[in-house]
């Protein structure tokens, strides 16, 4: 942060960049009067600011993406209706939307760097949870991080699982969705020796709590590295996962330019 503020300093200082584009450069959000896009997002944390769509009306959530587009590589906007995101893709048709996982994106392919070392893995117990499973598989693309998904493998048929153990095993980070009574994080986390992120759903009958019995399973699991986000953040669990494999490519000696987004 302080690198970027010197830096903008001795170009205005030596004639290359003008007042008015330095501090359109230092200012730190954008006020729309509605929301105040927070533009230095990127500079303090990697990544730029996330949009949640639920609440938002269409109108508020085009003027946000189009201003955090304007200074971005990527944009992401979680919890969208299939509704809304129909109205903002007719003003921003370059933008993806993924109804499964209620996201919308767009990503500058031509300038993001990818990390071309190891993957993220994305584990799902059912196919009631892949909703909060693709947001939290999308996410983390969106992120610039590989994603592999295994879906349907839970405690029920743990054979399916065990079938794909090698290849979690080979992962950098899991992210563990399930719901019912939330036990395939456990079982995950004592096959792997990475960090497990643990996404409880609301997925289950009655004394499943919507989703609270699997929270409390996997806040009390014996299974070491496990840490739990809250109920249905697949958005949570993806992006904690991105963090963690970004440090992971440091750690690998990839070059941190290619991999901040």
């Amino acid at each position: 942060m302080f690198l970027i503020l010197e830096n903008i300093l001795e170009q205005v200082q030596k004639g290359t960049l003008s007042v008015s584009d330095a501090k359109e450069q230092l200012a730190t959000f954008e006020n729309l009067g509605f929301a105040k896009v927070d533009h230095h997002r990127k500079k303090r944390q990697g990544f730029p600011e996330v949009v949640f769509g639920e609440g938002k009306t269409a109108e508020q959530i085009i003027s946000i993406i189009q201003s955090l587009r304007a200074r971005n590589n990527q944009v992401l906007v979680t919890r969208i209706s299939n509704e809304k995101a129909k109205a903002v893709l007719l003003e921003c048709p370059e933008f993806i939307y993924h109804e499964m996982a209620q996201i919308l994106y767009w990503k500058n392919e031509k300038n993001i760097g990818e990390s071309s070392e190891g993957y993220i893995a994305v584990v799902a117990a059912g196919t009631s949870d892949l909703r909060v499973a693709e947001e939290a598989a999308l996410t983390a693309e969106v992120l610039g991080s590989e994603v592999r998904r295994f879906y349907d493998v839970g405690v029920a048929g743990i054979h399916r699982l065990l079938n794909h153990a090698e290849e979690i095993q080979n992962a950098t980070v899991s992210v563990v969705v399930a719901g019912m009574e939330g036990a395939l994080p456990s079982v995950v986390g004592g096959l792997v020796s990475h960090p497990v992120i643990a996404v409880p759903t609301s997925i289950g009958y009655g004394a499943n709590f919507n989703g609270l019995s699997a929270l409390l399973t996997m806040l009390n699991s014996c299974a070491s590295g496990i840490s739990v986000v809250n109920i249905d953040n697949g958005f949570g669990g993806g992006y904690n996962a991105v963090l963690i494999h970004r440090i992971a490519q440091k750690g690998a000696g990839i070059n941190e330019e290619d991999t901040l987004l």
